[in-house]
């Protein structure tokens, strides 16, 4: 087997099955993985923040959003070749890593990530197969392209494969 991928935070990575991509250190951030099963390629974003509307910069990261990562990816995997209507979704992460005062935005911001790569994922019609989102703990992320299988890590647990 190659070594793995790495994809780091508010990036992405396109690759075609036997590869293995992985992301670290999900907290809030939210891993999205896609995967075309006929064609075997598929890819991994590292998720930072839900939404670019609210920055006035227009060069912004577009890796780093959901709003934007999600769609760029979708139109680069359509261009290699995956077909329309087999795009699949599986995703992780969107912890709320620490305590903060009831009904602030930032102690939000995993929850919000989880609803926008929903959104977005919905939009474009992706079905989502499997997530593993939410709670109090941080995760590392493995997708096997050969197999569709996402593997997530987190510190004293057990590995869970989706």
């Amino acid at each position: 087997m190659s070594q793995a991928i790495v994809i780091g935070i508010s990036d992405y990575k396109l690759a075609k099955g036997p590869e293995v991509l992985v992301t670290y250190a999900l907290g809030s951030c939210v891993g999205v993985c896609l995967y075309d099963k006929v064609t075997k390629l598929g890819g991994l974003s590292h998720i930072m923040l839900p939404d670019s509307t609210n920055f006035s910069n227009k060069d912004i990261n577009r890796k780093k959003f959901a709003d934007t990562a999600i769609v760029d990816l979708v139109d680069e995997m359509k261009r290699a070749g995956c077909g329309n209507n087999r795009i699949v979704a599986k995703i992780a992460g969107g912890a709320q890593m620490f305590e903060v005062q009831p009904g602030s935005k930032l102690g939000a911001i995993g929850e919000r990530n989880i609803l926008c790569v929903k959104q977005v994922l919905s939009q474009l019609r992706i079905p989502i197969l499997a997530e593993d989102t939410g709670l109090n703990f941080g995760r590392t992320q493995y997708f096997d392209l050969a197999t569709g299988v996402m593997k997530i890590q987190s510190l004293n647990r057990r590995i869970e494969e989706f």
